[in-house]
């Protein structure tokens, strides 16, 4: 199975010319490649303007980029896709509000890890409990109700660099972050205006219709 190694990732973020927030703290620190030499695409010519592309290729890119951010592989995305098509409403919201329910990008966006990696990596080796229950799945669809929590060996490890232990941080709206526990709560179903994220859905949309 493919992967993303620690290595690629700021490459990842040249290729797309912009942030994808994959590395944690080090994509807010001055060390970002991006905030050292712009978003340079990697490579001997990315100083280099090429040329122009094809519609295709602007396409290829907004669905590469998502599947990035979200860190999901391309027979996954798509069967999101599908799923999105098959559900009442504009394809395009429900395509993101599946990947937001997410386990691994919860764990993220209430700031109880530093990145969605971090929270594949912490799932994967059951350190995540869901409604007191372990899950070593990162894919799975959180629901209202769902308690997410962490092991308290985990917790001693990570708790004091945590983003949810800042005093100006805040959780969206669909979820209740308890800072005192560190476990957070799905109280509803994210909207479209909530999740924030530089991401064209519209030209995926347009990839998987050719």
């Amino acid at each position: 199975m493919s992967r993303i190694t620690l290595n690629s990732k700021c490459r990842l973020c040249r290729a797309a010319g912009s942030k994808l927030y994959l590395k944690g703290l080090r994509c807010n620190s001055s060390k970002c490649p991006i905030e050292k030499k712009g978003a340079v695409k990697p490579g001997m010519h990315g100083v280099k303007s090429g040329s122009k592309p094809t519609d295709y290729g602007i396409q290829l890119r907004a669905k590469q980029k998502a599947k990035r951010i979200y860190g999901v592989q391309e027979t996954q995305f798509k069967n999101y896709y599908l799923k999105a098509k098959n559900l009442k409403g504009l394809v395009g919201d429900n395509l993101m509000i599946l990947l937001e329910k997410r386990l691994d990008n919860v764990l993220y966006k209430s700031g109880l890890v530093l990145s969605r990696s971090l929270a594949k990596q912490l799932t994967s080796h059951k350190h995540v409990l869901v409604n007191d229950k372990k899950l070593n799945i990162s894919s799975y669809e959180t629901k209202i109700g769902d308690i997410i929590s962490f092991d308290q060996k985990t917790i001693n490890t990570y708790k004091d660099i945590l983003p949810a232990m800042e005093n100006d941080f805040k959780a969206p709206m669909w979820l209740d972050l308890n800072k005192k526990n560190l476990t957070v709560k799905v109280i509803s179903t994210p909207t479209r205006e909530e999740v924030v994220g530089d991401i064209d859905v519209n030209l995926i949309i347009e990839y998987y219709s050719r």
